[in-house]
């Protein structure tokens, strides 16, 4: 028999079988599940006619001590005609403790309810999208807010395993109930769950993942933690004094007497003193525990992310790369903004077929497909396999003299010392601004002006030779890029985006939740220069961040102070700064005392992780002179003085 022959009977065979053919000769099979076509979820189910319910899962956890087991509230909308069909669902879930307090999204939804206490509205799209097309969508409060029982741990054994308790339900291993009390069991699920969420709510996503929990398949972590100590605290420096019990206040549904004990706990057990991390810590660190992760895993982060910085996806995601997890990763040139908010369409269409293919098992060859799409400039997008970018490799540079007041980077090696005194008042835009004036608390060091573009892509950091006169000081580095460019403002009000007075649907609608949202459009803003990435170091947590060593004064010691990962184009022409001072008092709680530093530029080194054959040119003797005269060079400079952040 021929080979046409053969394949003429296969093809029969595959028509005989119910499989369609495309154009193109591939297979795509009928399927007997009303909302699949082809390798796609569609719009089959009514949204208005949805099964709403509000339940309550209970846990083996009493940590408010009440004497009864804590219970998550539960709110879910699943299609009716599904049910009716017995077509089981896979879940979206996302867990939250914003629901009530804080709303979600960039118009801040809460979450509302009929007279009787079922769900009308839950914030977002993931619903009015979703649903129709053949999932549930569940969304959970975290233990101690909103409509839970137990007290908001703010990353610890409570909050996970309150969420992971969901999972264990529509898996059939955990008890629930109905507003009545009668028995909630969840039949109508495939038991597939993918958690999604933003900040908080994502950080719970890794943690739940970090569980290996079975069932859950996998998770969209958006501008999440993955180390609350990361979070609270960068490398031994305080970020704002009791964070833990702010966060927690700010989020809690219960009286303050019911949780007064966890407050307690969370002020006497994060080594608030010392800075140090600890047990305590440990438990709210998911990185260690990555090899647990059976779910895939699509991160985004926004590279310009002041409040949860870029250390928190790029460490977890070299952790899941190690144990081979299944995984994306979108990295924009915003700070903490949903992807929703920054290029919609592609997003949205993107996370429909990573449900598709993850929840539903459908073909669609997203798997296939580069893991990274990164941005590198306002509006432009690039794919690559993987990040950091291929080839990147980490590439040392000399500090220099320069006049003895701005020096060189990437020069020949040089002696030299610098001297300066901790300067507390310094903050915004005197930190960079006018590179080549000597201002006090600060150092300055200037590449030449670029003869092509530069590619970062990875972990920049400095190796400082220091003597001190204190038992410790703070020491805080910052790369700058100089040079006329427009950009994406993440230091705005908005954190990279401006919102608009139109709208644009996403799902179907019900009077009471509406599938419909302001646009976006990208805040853009052309300066004179903008901070690529900052990094911070107590000088005491050199050796180890689990204790203190103080220094010796007068004693030279080599500190390595790490800056947060990043990945930036430094535009032909332009040139790149290095400053250095000791207390950044726009985001961490200075020393109680001033330091004086004393830097050997021989024995100091900065270390770029370049992509591509471009690197800095020789430096020239002196420093060039860089004007940052113009006022929109204000645009892009922290803003100081603001509350903490809430993740």
């Amino acid at each position: 028999m021929s080979i046409d022959q053969l394949r003429r009977l296969a093809v029969a065979a595959l028509v005989a079988a119910g499989a369609m053919l495309t154009p193109g000769g591939a297979p795509v099979y009928a399927s007997a599940i009303p909302h699949v076509r082809g390798t796609a979820t569609v719009p089959v189910y009514s949204y208005a006619n949805a099964i709403r319910e509000s339940i309550q899962v209970r846990t083996t956890m009493d940590n408010d001590g009440d004497g009864v087991p804590d219970r998550i509230a539960v709110d879910l909308v699943r299609p009716r005609e599904a049910a009716a069909a017995h077509v089981r669902v896979p879940v979206i879930m996302e867990a939250s403790p914003y629901y009530a307090c804080c709303g979600r999204g960039n118009e801040s939804e809460k979450k509302t309810y009929d007279a009787n206490g079922v769900i009308s509205k839950v914030p977002l799209f993931y619903d009015n999208y979703f649903v129709p097309r053949g999932y549930a969508f569940v969304a959970v409060d975290l233990p101690g807010t909103a409509r839970s029982t137990g007290c908001e741990d703010v990353g610890g054994r409570e909050e996970v395993l309150g969420a992971k308790a969901v999972i264990d339900w529509l898996n059939g291993r955990a008890p629930a109930t109905h507003a009545d009390g009668s028995p909630a069991v969840a039949t109508w699920t495939t038991g597939k769950v993918g958690m999604i969420g933003k900040s908080w709510d994502g950080t719970v996503a890794n943690a739940v993942a970090a569980t290996g929990v079975p069932g859950l398949a996998t998770i969209v972590p958006i501008s999440a933690i993955s180390s609350w100590y990361d979070y609270a605290r960068f490398n031994g420096m305080i970020r704002s004094e009791k964070y833990l019990e702010f966060l927690q206040g700010g989020v809690t549904g219960r009286p303050a007497a019911a949780c007064a004990a966890t407050v307690r706990r969370l002020n006497a057990d994060s080594a608030e003193r010392t800075g140090d991390y600890n047990a305590f810590w440990a438990g709210r660190d998911v990185r260690p525990y990555a090899s647990r992760v059976h779910a895939s895993v699509f991160v985004v982060h926004g590279l310009n992310d002041v409040n949860v910085t870029t250390d928190q996806f790029a460490r977890w995601w070299n952790r899941l790369a190690a144990a081979h997890v299944p995984r994306k990763i979108w990295l924009s040139q915003a700070a903490h903004v949903d992807p929703f908010d920054l290029r919609r369409a592609a997003w949205v269409d993107t996370l429909h077929r990573w449900f598709d293919f993850y929840l539903q098992g459908l073909p669609n060859g997203i798997d296939r497909e580069p893991q990274a799409t990164i941005q590198t400039a306002p509006g432009t997008w690039m794919n690559q396999p993987t990040w950091p970018a291929p080839g990147a490799h980490q590439v040392r540079m000399t500090l220099g003299n320069g006049d003895g007041r701005t020096g060189t980077l990437n020069g020949s090696p040089a002696g030299g010392k610098r001297v300066w005194k901790d300067n507390q008042d310094l903050e915004g835009d005197n930190e960079v601004v006018r590179p080549n004036a000597q201002v006090p608390g600060r150092v300055v060091f200037l590449s030449r002006p670029l003869t092509a573009a530069i590619r970062l892509s990875g972990i920049p950091q400095v190796s400082l030779r220091v003597s001190v006169d204190k038992p410790t000081t703070q020491l805080t580095a910052r790369l700058v890029d100089y040079g006329r460019a427009a950009r994406v403002n993440y230091l705005g009000a908005e954190e990279g985006i401006k919102t608009l007075t139109t709208q644009s649907c996403w799902g179907s609608s019900t009077t009471a939740d509406d599938a419909c949202y302001r646009n976006t459009a990208e805040d853009v803003v052309t300066g004179e220069f903008a901070i690529l990435t900052r990094g911070w170091q107590d000088a005491a947590h050199r050796s180890s961040l689990r204790f203190r060593t103080p220094l010796v004064p007068g004693r030279w010691y080599t500190i390595t102070v790490p800056m947060q990962p990043t990945d930036q184009i430094v535009r032909k022409g332009h040139v790149l700064g290095l400053v250095l001072q000791q207390s950044d008092t726009d985001y961490a709680v200075p020393p109680p005392s001033a330091a004086t530093v004393r830097l050997d530029l021989a024995g100091s080194r900065l270390i770029l992780p370049l992509a591509g054959p471009a690197g800095l040119p020789p430096a020239a003797t002196m420093a060039p002179v860089v004007s940052t005269a113009s006022p929109a060079a204000r645009s892009l400079a922290p803003r100081a003085g603001t509350s903490p952040p809430m993740p």
